[in-house]
């Protein structure tokens, strides 16, 4: 990071939905080429739908999205909540960082690093015990990152489609 170009990471505002669309489509697309059957399909209003869909998000008391901005430009933003106690997933409320993501010309100056810290400071601020996350199974650098922060893998997430074959000798009669 130069210091005639410094990151600002603040709180989005209404005036960022449409950088807040154009990078969620932009998750929703890399995460449908990752796995096209697990994955959200990127429909022709999906900037609009994730504009909409953050927006609702800001004045939440419980979610916060901040951005990262450089030269007055938004470069990347970060989603996160806090989420309650889940018997269904066996754990206790928790921070749970649901986007973060960097405009590809931006990548490598410590702005991923800095909207994470940022959210994981706002989330633990509110008392939760954990700050949690989930990646793509084929989005390496983003674990590598994640990693590098303090995160550790506690769960795989295994997915079956409707119709697949299903073989297993034992079930059968």
């Amino acid at each position: 990071m130069t210091s005639d170009n410094p990151i600002l990471i603040r709180r989005a505002e209404p005036r960022d939905a449409a950088a807040l669309g154009r990078y969620g489509a932009a998750l929703v697309r890399a995460h449908h080429a990752f796995d096209a059957q697990r994955f959200l399909t990127p429909g022709p209003r999906i900037e609009d739908g994730y504009a909409h869909f953050l927006g609702t998000q800001l004045r939440g008391p419980d979610v916060v999205v901040f951005v990262a901005e450089r030269a007055g430009t938004v470069v990347g933003y970060v989603y996160a909540g806090v989420e309650p106690q889940s018997w269904k997933e066996l754990r206790d409320a928790a921070g749970f960082i649901h986007d973060v993501v960097v405009d590809p010309g931006a990548r490598g100056l410590g702005i991923g690093t800095g909207l994470i810290e940022a959210a994981a400071a706002w989330l633990i601020n509110r008392g939760v015990p954990r700050v949690m996350l989930w990646t793509a199974a084929k989005n390496e650098p983003a674990q590598r990152l994640f990693e590098r922060l303090g995160f550790r893998r506690t769960m795989i997430e295994m997915t079956r489609e409707a119709g697949a074959a299903r073989i297993d000798e034992s079930d059968q009669g």
